[in-house]
């Protein structure tokens, strides 16, 4: 089956990748491998991340594009194999995927939608921050580790109590 993607040089795109597995915490376990993979598609396949959380068994990211270029589908292709050879094989593999000799890690495909303005912009950028605490894994969004909001606040674009709790003069949130 042939799925069509939009495709548009130089877009802003936000996306969701998720793990086969929904109850695996994977991506967080082998967060500095994600991290590298990602940092090595980069340096071959250009792109801005203007924001990203990883959560434990998915992560959203939105990326911009260069201007001559559209072509995200072979960067998330590069990132979800070139993590999953870096780890042990371990997951179940159906038969589906053996004969196409996938590994079972990730789900086949994964949501994009194009960023059309600012304000759908700001709307991703603050749902990919937020979504640590819309899963329950933190009160503030600040204290999940693995999210570019941290580099929002350290640039004074948002307040260190971003998306719920008081924070104290660590940084770290608290309940209100």
């Amino acid at each position: 089956m042939y799925y069509r993607r939009a495709k548009t040089p130089g877009g802003t795109w936000f996306f969701t990748v998720n793990l086969a597995d929904r109850h695996s915490d994977i991506l967080i376990r082998h967060i500095d491998d994600l991290r590298a993979v990602v940092t090595k598609v980069k340096a071959r396949h250009p792109f801005a991340i203007v924001a990203m959380v990883v959560l434990p068994e998915h992560l959203h990211a939105v990326w911009r594009l260069p201007p001559d270029d559209a072509d995200y589908p072979l960067r998330w292709s590069l990132i979800k194999a070139g993590f999953s050879r870096v780890l042990d094989k371990t997951e179940s593999i159906g038969a589906s995927r053996q004969a196409r000799r996938e590994r079972g890690i990730w789900q086949r495909r994964y949501w994009e939608h194009q960023i059309r303005d600012a304000d759908d912009l700001a709307r991703h950028v603050d749902y990919v921050h937020y979504n640590p605490v819309k899963h329950g894994w933190v009160s503030c969004a600040a204290d999940w580790p693995h999210s570019t909001l941290h580099r929002y606040i350290e640039r004074g674009m948002v307040a260190a109590d971003w998306g719920g709790g008081i924070c104290d003069e660590l940084g770290g949130c608290g309940e209100r």
